[in-house]
């Protein structure tokens, strides 16, 4: 089996719609994928009305969280999306984002950029607008060259020039609020230091002894020695290890199914999920 469990789509900062997500994971041959849109499950009901026979659809969400200033993701999957707790919680973030994002557009503007919020907006379109709609903006005027460059302190990066912030769950909370829906947590992507300054290990100790399932370890942005040594915490900690490539569609480089999560860690993830269960594609077109 190959299994990604972690893919953006159009519901918040990925350039796929959730229909095309998934049929072009059926595509790239993948058995299972996971939508993980920010902090939204708005995507859910459109992927599967077309999830394609072969391919089995994880529901989920990435949340933003923040500890001791410190920007992270928590993936939640598998989760009752009804639970009203983490239903207000959900939308609290989401209703703060735009906000966030015009008053990113004008830091931007006072740094002479030539941006618009009518730009970001029509980039952004139905999803649940973040920084890779604004850092997208930026490589259609010029500024950047890429995505990823704009994820600087000189530019969108935590603290960066054009930073604002935004409302985030403690992590610690999420974990919570998952667990009380029903759903498994992993923390996405904890050593990915480029992006900025990352958790520590004391804190995903502390993390897992509150109750997080997992790590998110095979990702684009960890290197071999950095896998090498989340593997080991991981298992020191008693924590699941994931895989996942973090699609984001043509917003990014990476592609469908670049990192997977091994079929045992997988079923461990199902079997502890409550709230919800996958669900198998039952027709339309496959690969």
């Amino acid at each position: 089996m190959r299994i990604d469990l972690h893919a953006h789509s159009t519901a918040s900062d990925g350039t796929d719609t959730p229909a095309e997500l998934v049929l072009n994971a059926a595509r790239a041959g993948l058995d299972v994928v996971a939508l993980t849109d920010h902090d939204t499950v708005g995507g859910h009901a459109e992927a599967l009305a077309v999830l394609p026979a072969g391919l089995t659809l994880v529901t989920g969400a990435e949340l933003s969280c923040r500890l001791d200033g410190i920007g992270t993701h928590m993936l939640a999957y598998l989760f009752d999306p009804r639970e009203p707790e983490f239903s207000r919680e959900r939308e609290l973030v989401r209703d703060d984002r735009t906000p966030r994002a015009q008053a990113m557009v004008a830091k931007l503007r006072a740094l002479g950029v030539d941006i618009t919020w009518e730009r970001v907006a029509r980039i952004a379109g139905d999803g649940s607008v973040g920084r890779p709609h604004l850092a997208t903006a930026l490589v259609e005027l010029g500024v950047v060259a890429t995505v990823s460059d704009a994820f600087t302190p000189e530019w969108l990066a935590d603290g960066g020039r054009a930073y604002a912030g935004k409302h985030e769950l403690n992590p610690f909370d999420a974990v919570r609020l998952v667990k009380a829906a029903g759903g498994v947590t992993v923390l996405a992507h904890p050593a990915a230091v480029k992006r900025g300054r990352c958790v520590s290990e004391a804190d995903i100790a502390a993390l897992a002894d509150a109750g997080l399932d997992g790590i998110e370890v095979d990702h684009m942005d960890h290197d071999a020695g950095t896998r090498a040594r989340l593997r080991g915490l991981a298992a020191d900690l008693g924590l699941l290890v994931t895989g996942s490539s973090d699609y984001h569609g043509s917003r990014k480089t990476c592609r469908l199914g670049e990192y997977t999560t091994d079929p045992e860690i997988y079923g461990e993830i199902t079997r502890r999920a409550t709230g919800a269960f996958p669900v198998p594609g039952a027709g339309g077109p496959g690969r």
